[in-house]
């Protein structure tokens, strides 16, 4: 916002209970607790949702301790600006920045695409996410995701039982997208071992094969699969260091500290010669939605992340021929 005003800050936790326990190299998810920030000035509301980042110690109960430690500051009023002078990057500043995003889209009576300089937000094409199960139950995920025209492998550094899972559901679906995410679980001698059988599969993205703070091991390596950085970028700064390591930039709210940041990551990777790249880490449609205005802007969109909850938000991001939509109504309207 350009200008300053009173605002009263609400900030709680809620706990998203998931379908089914969700898998990734080293981590199993049952639950998604977030925190939700709400924005009051005399006029309007903003809202804004984070998860945190697990693997960076930043739970749910810490940014709830960190905007309480800045009530005071932010409640005399605080612009996106002054808010990225004030907190660091991570989930307290994204449900910050997002929900003063909203606010000033109902103190302008414009939609937040339109202040992003975006004529109109349109459906995007979205992988959907398969957790790293038995091939099996991959396979059975799968099965269930017909609709879907892309979908994203989760992998946990067992190359035999990944390249399986690979396998089988390119077996089934021929016709689809495939990338595969290692979530930092492989070294360069695994990732060598299963480029064959990705590159005989048609996988078309390998997202963060190594541990964050191995990425010099890529430096020289001829990837015939683009590589796409997730842990080993969080924020503006570490863009270029990706530069002759990884070709895709994925970018999420949750890490850079929300919208504001995003948008700038987006024009410095572009101006780098990356891709761009859009995911969240797991929560409701109020997360998806700040997100899904990136997208307009992206390469790859994985914003799938609410499809995984017992139960979403109303309204909610909607599904539909493989493609992720967000309706004006559930954030950033003009109302």
């Amino acid at each position: 916002m350009s200008s300053t005003i009173p605002l009263k800050m609400q900030v709680e936790i809620e706990r998203l209970r998931l379908k089914s326990p969700f898998r990734i190299a080293g981590y199993t998810f049952n639950e998604v607790p977030v925190a939700v920030v709400t924005l009051h000035s005399e006029r309007a509301c903003g809202r804004g949702e984070a998860a945190g980042v697990y693997y960076l110690n930043d739970p749910p109960e810490q940014i709830v301790r960190t905007l309480e430690s800045h009530r005071s500051t932010i409640e005399r009023g605080i612009d996106r600006e002054q808010l990225r002078q004030l907190l660091p990057l991570g989930g307290a500043r994204n449900a910050m920045d997002c929900a003063l995003w909203e606010l000033e889209a109902r103190h302008s009576g414009k939609h937040v695409w339109t202040l992003c300089g975006i004529d109109q937000a349109v459906p995007r094409i979205t992988t959907f996410t398969l957790s790293a199960d038995e091939p099996a139950a991959v396979l059975r995920s799968a099965e269930a995701l017909p609709h879907a025209q892309a979908l994203k492998l989760k992998l946990d550094g067992d190359v035999q039982m990944d390249k399986e899972r690979v396998r089988v559901v390119r077996k089934l679906r021929p016709d689809a997208w495939i990338g595969v995410d290692a979530n930092q679980g492989y070294t360069l001698k695994s990732l060598n071992a299963a480029m064959p059988t990705f590159v005989e599969a048609g996988v078309k993205l390998i997202e963060q094969p190594l541990r964050r703070g191995h990425e010099a091991e890529l430096e020289g390596f001829d990837s015939p699969i683009p590589l796409a950085a997730d842990e080993s970028v969080q924020g503006l700064t570490d863009v270029p260091g990706l530069v002759g390591r990884f070709q895709v930039v994925n970018i999420k709210l949750d890490k850079c500290g929300g919208l504001t940041e995003a948008l700038a990551m987006v024009r410095e990777a572009r101006r780098l010669g990356l891709q761009v790249m859009v995911g969240n880490m797991m929560g409701s449609s109020l997360a998806t939605a700040p997100a899904f205005v990136v997208a307009q802007l992206c390469d790859y969109v994985d914003l799938d992340g609410s499809v995984f909850l017992a139960e979403d938000r109303r309204p909610g991001v909607t599904y539909q021929d493989g493609k992720v939509h967000c309706p004006s109504s559930l954030w950033g309207d003009v109302k």
